[in-house]
């Protein structure tokens, strides 16, 4: 299932990425809300993830077009360090059960 990461600052959302694509998982990140809703607009994407810099706004606002656009699960994250074990324990685990709910 493929997996849209959103976070404001790029060298975060490139470790996301790292630590999920070195795990199999198939996985796109951007930085902006245009980005991000120009993705999901796609419906490729089963589960998105939305960083703890992204304001409570655009938070909000993602989420309502995410569903509209076939997300099964969206993800609040908050990165924590080591940031390659907060993926493996947080957003792998429900990616995996977004998945098998296909």
């Amino acid at each position: 299932m493929k997996t849209l990461v959103l976070g404001r600052t790029p060298a975060r959302v490139t470790e996301v990425l790292s630590t999920l694509h070195t795990d199999g998982f198939d996985a796109e990140g951007v930085s902006t809300d245009d980005e991000a809703r120009d993705l999901l607009e796609t419906e490729e994407f089963g589960v998105l993830i939305i960083g703890g810099g992204v304001g409570p706004e655009s938070r909000v606002t993602l989420k309502e077009f995410a569903a509209q656009h076939g997300i099964r699960q969206v993800i609040d994250g908050a990165l924590t360090a080591p940031f390659d074990a907060y993926v493996r324990r947080e957003f792998e685990p429900r990616i995996r059960e977004a998945a098998a709910s296909v």
